[in-house]
């Protein structure tokens, strides 16, 4: 071999001159890496040239070259080799190239090694980590460490020597080198420990957990930022393993981080880095943390840090210790019940917003801002207290107050429309006026354009949960304030009020009419901008709100702009853009809503553009595309129109990285890190989107109803959990809409219970089997919460509305595995419910997250929904549900009582007179029930004892219960209570007298609720109480005839009332019986 012309060609490639790289590679690998004798050349100049960055780059490229020709090397050379390679290594001065050298060590090791050579490797290491000279420490340590990740099962048998050297290495007292590469090795050996396996190893690492700590924290002290990070970084990846490895110390290691981020005088680099520990704790150690109870420590502390946003503006990207302190409150409200987080939160603020510092002010609101999409039915029983001080900060003297609190007006609508709506006469007068001060004020001012855009952005969330008569009062203030936008010259500020526009539209409907011509007419040319970035933004900003407008407006006003505007979202689907593409499918679903089966048109190219994207590749290539392209990391670009993620900027093969070194099929980190790319979000969007547009077409989508589900079929398991939702949602309602398709057809309604009395269609039949496999093969193992929520609810309505049919299968049903699940939902023992790793069987908390809670309650509907599907038959699964759900009736949570106890006046309902062998302990839990604080579970309580007493052929225990039932019940019929608590007392009064006339005083209870009729709320419970009043009339009650004047105006105000009080049947009914009482 050419050795001089090999150096050349080596030292070619560290020369910035693209075209001499390109062509030295190409010889290299033509002409000399297809020979053995390069490795050892390469070896050579690794051990012996003058040159770091030659050496550097041997020790790169011969490492590629070792699983290829290491056999081949002459076996009376490889001592030679050996010896040079690791006494070079020892010596060497540069630390890059040290490093790279101990990974051609450890690659030449990982052959050697399992060959039964090189044995003297591991000892000499071991005892090079505790030599006299420093930098043989440091290298025989990283080597260790390179094995461990090469060879880890090699050390198995002998962790304890290992833990033994380390305890030494971890307190070495010279070198900082050796101590984070200690780390390193213990992070390796803390994945190879089994914690049920090895008590011995668990126990030795727990040990080691304080000088790990105490590395970490010498890090910080010194300023040593390269050796800090790789430590920070090393404890992420604990979190991520077994949990044990840190639960002696967890709760000091969650006080260390926090102390450690509210230190203000340590860099902001490490405080940010703490609280990116703790956001990933919280996340994924959430029990643990509730269990120790540590919510309001890490709660307060991250409110404290928020005061430190200083002159940031609010949407500036910055990471900075405030901002991360922000994320960390909204990953706490989300993940923690809301008496560790928002009540401490709430108790904490209050001092916070009547601060004189406005920076404490604005941490306030912001904090509460944050935590508002986590615990959002906590936060609405607070608003009483909470809209007062959001309305004195919306006239704070300080801007960047103001600022903040339209930023929370804005989150507390996002997910409070409702609550926050009944306060629209105070709050949109301050939003106006905060609007119109700033639109007079400077332009050029960021300040004033974050208050412009923040009322813009306030109005956007808040509008649309207003009544559509209360939003109409306001649409002509609203819209020509932010019209005038259209044209700014801040493009922020034109998106903002672009998207508040379509919202005012969507809210105020036909009010939005006057001003529907000049909105189109203003915003038209907007859906063809293409020339930037900027303008691609606010292209689908426009098209969102289009969506919105057509909505409003209806299908006939709109039908001028559907075809330039379905032309241009096809088109946007080229563009490179996927925020644009997304906004268009979104747009595709609203079209489709407004034109239903009209939508026909434009069906062949939605399709073709939806299965195009769920076809897309998503295999994202790693690329290096040097120093230049540092901006970019982490990001995707397109390369020859394939998405490829930059995963660095450099070209070295320093992979001190400890996440590097973890083999790229560990599926734990798999599962930890999931499938979420760009690609796979744009997916997931797409099929929800699929739902939508078969839902509205119905018949016209059959055509291509087929291949776009087996497309979806094959996306059930896809790596991504937005994704699987969304597959399972779809084909959900793919097969809703078939079967509504067959009943519009003809074919009978079904009746519940299995064996099935009313048999689909074959097609249908085949296809809830395929939908109803793959449902249950990820519901038994997902590990996301929200999926997990959403097959419930998918498979509530569901069964709800196809039947018992979905339960079937080839060879019998699905009812055993679907029970089991649910079991295991309800008494929160599902992964989904579990800390990351681990398998259930620690203590289980009474307290739950709301977003934990919701995972369980649409478990009990899915249960309520079973009884529908099956009827009498469910009875013998109530003693399967009976304990689990029953449980909940107890809690402390109204919300859980409230769920619980409906979920049983359900399942009564459904049940029939199979409740009977159930009736002696539902009627003591009922009756107790009658009497809660809560007037919703009172409320379903009242609902369920109707239930129980019309149902039951329990006689005489019913009866024995009438004179308890009835003096519970005698407060609940009063003017002034709860409308919906009335209501469903009303209920089961009427039940009681259906069931057993005999033994109410009918002529002293019937008067008294017939004044609270019709009724206010629940109009389902209309049809118990007028089937009793049938009753009456047909046994010629004395009471009922002479209340027939009052009735007859109840009669009427149901009869005549635009809102459905009553079915088809239940209305002609009356109709005949007033006929018949006007012909008397």
């Amino acid at each position: 071999m050419a050795e001089q012309q090999f150096v050349e060609l080596l030292q070619t490639l560290l020369k910035p001159n693209t075209e001499g790289v390109k062509a030295a590679t190409a010889t290299l690998n033509k002409e000399y890496y297809t020979s053995p004798a390069s490795l050892t050349a390469l070896l050579q100049i690794l051990t012996s040239h003058e040159s770091s960055a030659l050496r550097q780059l041997a020790a790169v490229e011969s490492r590629k070259l070792v699983s290829k020709h290491w056999a081949a090397v002459p076996a009376d050379q490889k001592p030679t080799i050996r010896n040079q390679l690791l006494q070079t290594t020892f010596t060497e001065d540069d630390k890059l190239v040290r490093h790279s050298k101990a990974r051609v060590v450890s690659a030449i090791a990982q052959y050697d090694l399992e060959d039964g050579q090189w044995g003297d490797l591991p000892p000499l290491l071991q005892r090079a980590a505790v030599e006299q000279n420093a930098q043989h420490r440091e290298v025989g340590v990283y080597i260790l460490f390179t094995l461990l990740e090469t060879l880890g099962d090699l050390f198995t048998e002998n962790l304890t020597d290992l833990f033994t050297l380390f305890s030494k290495t971890i307190q070495d007292p010279e070198s900082m080198d050796v101590k984070i590469n200690t780390m390193l090795c213990l992070s390796r050996i803390a994945m190879m420990v089994d914690p049920d396996e090895d008590e011995r190893s668990l126990k030795l690492f727990q040990d080691a957990v304080p000088h790990l700590v105490a590395v970490l924290k010498a890090t910080v002290d010194a300023g040593d930022e390269e050796h800090a990070l790789q430590a920070f970084e090393i404890f992420q990846t604990l979190i991520g393993l077994e949990s044990a490895l840190l639960n002696n110390h967890f709760g000091d290691l969650i006080k260390f981080m926090i102390d450690l981020a509210s230190q203000t005088e340590i860099d902001d680099e490490y405080r940010a880095q703490a609280l990116a520990f703790l956001m990933s704790c919280v996340r994924y150690r959430k029990l643990k943390i509730q269990g120790l109870r540590l919510g309001e420590l890490i709660t307060t502390k991250a409110l404290q840090i928020v005061t430190e946003l200083g002159d940031l503006s609010a949407e500036e990207e910055d990471v900075t210790p405030a901002r991360s302190a922000l994320g960390l409150l909204d990953i706490l409200a989300s993940s923690l019940p809301p008496t560790q987080v928002v009540v401490p939160l709430l108790k904490a603020i209050g001092p916070y917003v009547t601060s004189q510092d406005p920076d404490y002010r604005r941490a306030g609101i912001l904090a509460l801002g944050m935590c508002v999409e986590g615990a959002p039915d906590f936060i609405s029983t607070q608003l009483k207290e909470i809209l007062p001080l959001v309305l004195h900060l919306l006239e704070d003297q300080d801007i960047k107050v103001r600022a903040a609190a339209l930023n929370g007006v804005a989150r507390l609508a996002d997910d409070l429309a409702e609550d926050m709506g009944e306060e629209h006469s105070r709050l949109i007068p301050a939003l106006i006026k905060n609007f119109d001060l700033a639109i007079t004020q400077d332009q050029k001012n960021e300040r004033n354009l974050e208050i412009i855009r923040g009322s813009c952005n306030a109005v956007d969330s808040f509008i649309e949960g207003l009544d559509t008569e209360d939003a109409a009062k306001y649409v002509p203030e609203l819209v020509p304030r932010f019209s005038q936008l259209f044209e700014h010259e801040d493009y922020k500020s034109r998106i903002a009020a672009i998207g508040a526009i379509g919202s005012i539209a969507a809210a105020g409907e036909e009010a939005f009419l006057p001003f529907f011509e000049p909105t189109m007419r203003a915003l038209g040319p907007y859906i063809s901008l293409k020339e930037s970035q900027a303008d691609l933004d606010l292209r689908g900003v426009v098209c969102d709100s289009l969506g919105k407008i057509a909505s409003a407006v209806g299908a006939e006003p709109f039908k001028p702009y559907v075809g330039p505007l379905m032309h241009a979202s096809e088109e946007a689907l080229h563009l490179d853009h996927p925020r644009l593409r997304e906004t268009s499918y979104i747009l595709w679903s609203t079209i489709a809503k407004v034109y239903e089966e009209n939508f026909e048109p434009y069906l062949e190219g939605c399709i073709q553009g939806l299965q195009e994207c769920l076809q897309q590749d998503e295999a994202e290539d790693e690329v290096q595309l040097g120093e230049e392209a540092k901006d970019l990391i982490g990001a995707e670009v397109s390369i020859a129109g394939k998405k490829v993620r930059v995963v660095s900027a450099t070209n070295d093969d320093d992979d001190d990285d400890i996440l590097d070194g973890i083999d790229g099929d560990d599926d734990d980190w798999d599962d930890l890190l999931g499938g979420m790319s760009a690609v796979a979000m744009e997916k997931e969007i797409a099929i929800e989107v699929v739902g939508d547009v078969i839902t509205y077409t119905r018949r016209k989508f059959l055509p291509y109803f087929q291949k776009t589900v087996e497309i979806i079929l094959g996306m059930v398991d896809h790596e991504y959990e937005g994704v699987r939702k969304s597959a399972i949602g779809t084909l959900w309602r793919a097969f809703a809409c078939l079967w509504g398709l067959e009943e519009g057809s003809g074919m009978e309604k079904w009746k519940p219970g299995i064996p099935l009395q009313v048999q689909p269609t074959d097609d249908l039949i085949k296809f809830g089997r395929l939908v109803m496999t793959g449902t249950l093969q990820i519901l038994t193992t997902e590990e996301d919460r929200a999926t997990v929520t959403d097959i419930n609810r998918s498979l509530a309505a569901s069964l709800k509305l196809c039947g018992p049919a979905v339960l079937t299968t080839e060879s019998g049903t699905v009812v055993k595995e679907l029970t089991e699940q649910l079991v295991i939902i309800l008494t929160k023992k599902h992964p989904c419910q579990q800390d990351l790793g681990d398998e259930g069987d620690d203590e289980v908390m009474e307290e739950s997250s709301e977003y934990d809670w919701l995972v369980i309650e649409t478990a009990l509907d899915v249960v309520s929904c079973f009884s529908v599907a099956l009827g009498p038959s469910f009875g013998e699964l109530w003693k399967i549900f009976n304990k689990p759900v029953i449980k909940y009736a107890s809690s402390q949570e109204r919300s859980e009582r409230s769920q619980s106890v409906g979920t049983i006046a359900e399942c009564i309902g459904n049940m029939g007179v199979a409740c009977t062998e159930y009736t002696s302990a539902l009627l003591k839990l009922l009756l107790h029930r009658l009497s809660d604080e809560d007037p919703d579970t009172k409320s379903n309580a009242a609902y369920a004892v109707g239930l129980l007493c019309e149902n039951s052929g329990a006689e005489q225990e019913i009866l024995k219960a009438y004179p308890t039932i009835c003096a519970k019940l005698d407060p609940m019929l009063s003017e002034g209570q709860h409308a919906r608590m009335l209501d469903n007392a009303a209920g089961c009064v009427s039940r009681m007298i259906s069931a057993h006339p005999t033994h109410i005083p009918v002529s002293e209870v019937l008067p008294r609720l017939v004044q609270f009729l019709p009724l206010r709320e629940d109009f389902e419970e209309h049809k118990p109480i007028f089937q009793m009043i049938f009753k009456l009339y047909q046994s010629n009650d004395a009471t009922i005839q002479q209340l027939t004047p009052q009735l007859m105006q109840v009669f009427q105000k149901v009869v005549e009332s635009p809102e459905e009080q009553v079915d088809e049947e239940t209305k002609t009914k009356i109709v005949e019986l007033v006929q018949y009482l006007q012909s008397k």
